[in-house]
């Protein structure tokens, strides 16, 4: 008794949204009379709803959309859908409907039974034009309200906060009733205060309550429905809806900030993993080496590989390709950064010229490699199931794929840093950055020194291109993008120390994000590299210098 006194109200009010929106009023009352008596409904009205879309016609089609949500019709919402992309057809002889599914095949647009005998090329499709998209977008909204899917549930509120008809309300208030979940309610809720605080004929006091509902959603939506009631309004509307829409905007220029050094972040993140296999080598041996970039190449290309072998052979192992491939690119460009050093690299120590000439010729001769083998296109790399997707920390958006590689550079650092700090290994290499004589002079064999740390810049660089795979393109000219900026916070940071290439890599990579809706990405880093002119013109050594006896002489 109770539903059905709440049907008959929701009628009533649907009935007098008439005069404010035939359309989606009947809309709504084609939902509810879908809860009294759907079989009649549909019965009755489908050969008739259905053939007015076959008149092509614009205003005929309209309103066979109108009757078409009024009717309950059960393949309504496919052709709804259908329509929307453009995959609505007519036959001008017979003046049957029909659409396509998502396999592709014809289906009959009353009946929902696939079109058998019917040759798709004498077809015609329905026409649109702005006011049937309208009409379209206010019956998907209204239809979905019901949907037994809670994605087309949420996506239908969405679509009322938008459109906010006030003949939308009676369907939004028993959608509401039914709705469990409570993020979709909390969504009807949303639509329901949008609709009241746009309505003018609603009760002031109601209207206000209703702003103060949509303060609190604080979204880009919420602060552009405001400023639009504000500039319709007048009295306590006006000054609360003005009031909002400020609040709104102060809190998302300040969540904007926040995502700008979120990306600062990401972006540095990147960095530091592209540079500091590079602080290494640098470090270590003052190699200015124009092929690490190409060591990060080849660490991409062992992850696309990896994941090729993974797709033929066990393609249940996927979601672990990442973490196989991070040793094997380690492995591999390690080994190819020992032979660079031992057979090009050990000849031309003291002569910076030819070992940047060398090394940049070395590149050109990996990438023309790399496309032999593999072609110059882009190779796809997938990324695990664990780095899909994003997620909403209030205003800010955070990218799984992003936060996971923010996770792996700390790891690297982290990891390196132990590795100079506690192992023999270690203090050999900072003995022979700090005074390469004096570490001889003790017996520590420099040249093996030499090799290995050149090893490990390039096996740091390898699984940087595993991680650098999952947000760029895996193609022959990836180092290029990566490996003057990696040289510049090496230079910024300090020769040599981590710390200073930690630092320099988060604040180029905040600075820059902060730089880019400023003055565009290429101006951007123009800026920046004519300030890291300028600062090395006061510390040439960098953030963080290096100290030791050979290196203060």
């Amino acid at each position: 008794m109770r539903m059905t006194r709440l049907i008959g109200a929701a009628l009533s009010r649907a009935m007098a949204g008439l005069g404010r929106s035939a359309f989606t009023a009947t809309v709504a009352i084609g939902l509810l009379g879908g809860a009294l008596a759907p079989s009649t409904v549909r019965a009755d009205a489908s050969d008739d709803v259905v053939a007015k879309f076959s008149t092509d016609r614009f205003p005929d089609t309209e309103k066979a959309i109108q009757d078409l949500a009024a009717s309950g019709l059960a393949t309504g919402p496919a052709m709804l859908d259908a329509l929307n992309a453009n995959q609505l057809y007519f036959d001008p002889a017979s003046k049957g409907v029909y659409f396509t599914n998502a396999a592709g095949e014809l289906i009959v647009a009353r009946t929902g039974s696939k079109a058998e005998g019917v040759a798709q090329a004498r077809l015609k499709k329905v026409r649109l034009n702005n006011s049937v998209r309208g009409a379209m977008q206010a019956a998907q909204g209204a239809l979905s309200l019901m949907s037994p899917d809670p994605a087309k549930r949420l996506v239908g509120a969405e679509s009322v906060f938008k459109s906010r008809d006030p003949a939308s309300l009676p369907a939004v208030e028993m959608a509401l009733k039914a709705e469990k979940d409570a993020k979709i309610r909390r969504a009807f809720e949303q639509a329901r205060a949008a609709v009241i605080a746009s309505d003018k004929s609603q009760d002031e006091l109601n209207r206000l309550e209703a702003l103060d509902f949509i303060k609190e959603r604080g979204d880009q939506d919420a602060a552009s429905l405001l400023s639009t009631i504000s500039a319709a309004n007048d009295g306590r509307v006006k000054a609360s809806a003005e009031e909002g829409a400020r609040a709104i905007q102060s809190r998302l220029a300040l969540w904007a900030h926040v995502q700008n050094i979120w990306y600062g972040l990401s972006l540095g993140s990147v960095l530091l993993l592209a540079a500091i296999g590079l602080a290494i080598t640098f470090g270590v041996m003052g190699v200015i080496n124009m092929a690490h970039g190409e060591m990060v190449m080849l660490g991409a290309y062992t992850t696309f590989v990896v994941q090729e072998w993974i797709r033929s052979h066990n393609p249940a192992l996927f979601d672990y390709s990442l973490f196989i491939a991070i040793p094997l690119a380690f492995v591999f460009t390690g080994f190819i950064g020992v032979i660079i050093e031992r057979c090009i690299i050990r000849f031309l120590y003291g002569r910076p010229l030819e070992t940047l000439l060398a090394t940049f010729g070395l590149s050109l001769m990996l990438q023309q490699a790399v496309r032999s083998m593999f072609g110059a296109n882009n190779r796809e790399v997938g990324a695990p199931a664990f780095m899909s997707g994003a997620f909403e920390f209030g205003a800010l958006s955070i990218t799984s794929g992003r936060m996971w590689i923010i996770v792996f550079a700390i790891a690297v650092f982290v990891g390196l840093l132990l590795l100079l700090r506690v192992t023999p290994f270690g203090l050999r290499m900072r003995a022979v950055t700090q005074n390469r004589r004096m570490a001889s002079a003790m017996g520590v064999d420099t040249n093996r020194v030499d090799a290995l740390a050149f090893g490990l810049g390039s096996g740091i660089a390898g699984i940087a291109g595993v991680a650098l795979s999952q947000i760029d393109n895996v193609s022959p000219n990836l180092g290029q993008s990566y490996i003057i900026d990696s040289f510049m916070v090496v230079v910024f940071g300090g020769v040599g120390n981590l710390w200073g290439t930690l630092v320099a890599a988060l604040s180029l990579g905040i600075a820059n994000k902060f730089l880019e809706p400023i003055a565009g990405a290429v101006l951007g880093k123009i800026l920046l590299l004519v300030f890291i002119i300028l600062f090395i013109q006061k510390r040439p050594r960098g953030l963080f210098a290096l100290k030791g006896r050979a290196v203060e002489a």
